[in-house]
């Protein structure tokens, strides 16, 4: 068990979501077009993936699962290691094919097209959780415990919110209980707790590769660095 409280993870990301229609509210052409954190991804780019994964969502909490519950909020993320050797991990194949997608279909909109149904997808996901009536969902051929999955799409918005807001110094930080959930994720897929020379942010960026680790973290590390980035 997980020991996930469903209701304290939905209000999470309620608040995370939050922070993401706040981070680009009004933002114009030129602020979208800006750099991310995501190699080759604008803001834009990074709204839209995460659009994509709100709609997700919607889907997912309408999908329940009788089959027995094989992953939870933590062991989700394994495939997404760049050591996996799966094609959604970071560096693989379709990783990449995804990345070319997001760079296409997210130029398509025009200004305000992206933050409106954005807005509008993120809300109505956050309904769905919340009457979400089912113990379990199925999520790309697994099921998971609703309360984990939420914390999946924590997890991927938190991030990804670091991500956008690199060049948005205006924006919202991440609210400390998704922040949580990250560093939540890395200690299980590490096995150990994160050096306590990192905040939250940091481990978060380190842990997901959007900040490489100096020569003085790996010499702290030890074997440990091997296993950076952890997901992303």
């Amino acid at each position: 068990m997980s020991g996930l409280d469903r209701t304290t993870v939905i209000d999470t990301l309620v608040a995370v979501y939050g922070n993401v229609t706040a981070a680009v509210r009004g933002l114009g052409e030129a602020e979208l077009m800006r750099p991310s954190r995501c190699a080759g991804w604008t803001v834009a780019d990074v709204l839209y993936h995460e659009l994509l994964d709100a709609r997700r969502a919607l889907r997912t909490f309408v999908s329940p699962s009788t089959a027995p519950v094989d992953v939870d909020d933590i062991s989700y993320w394994r495939p997404f290691s760049p050591r996996s050797g799966k094609p959604f991990a970071l560096g693989g194949a379709a990783a990449a094919a995804h990345a070319r997608h997001v760079r296409i279909a997210a130029s398509a909109y025009p200004p305000g097209a992206l933050f409106w149904e954005w807005r509008e997808t993120a809300g109505a996901a956050c309904r769905a959780a919340r009457s979400c009536p089912y113990p379990a969902v199925a999520a790309q051929g697994h099921a998971l415990r609703v309360e984990d999955f939420v914390a999946t799409l924590i997890v991927e918005a938190t991030v990804h919110l670091l991500d956008l807001t690199v060049q948005l110094p205006a924006a919202p930080k991440p609210e400390p209980g998704a922040l949580a959930l990250v560093c939540r994720v890395l200690d299980g897929l590490i096995g150990v707790p994160g050096p306590s020379y990192w905040d939250s942010e940091t481990y978060a960026l380190k842990g997901t590769g959007r900040l490489a680790l100096t020569a003085d973290e790996r010499s702290s590390l030890g074997q440990l660095a091997e296993q950076y980035p952890v997901f992303g």
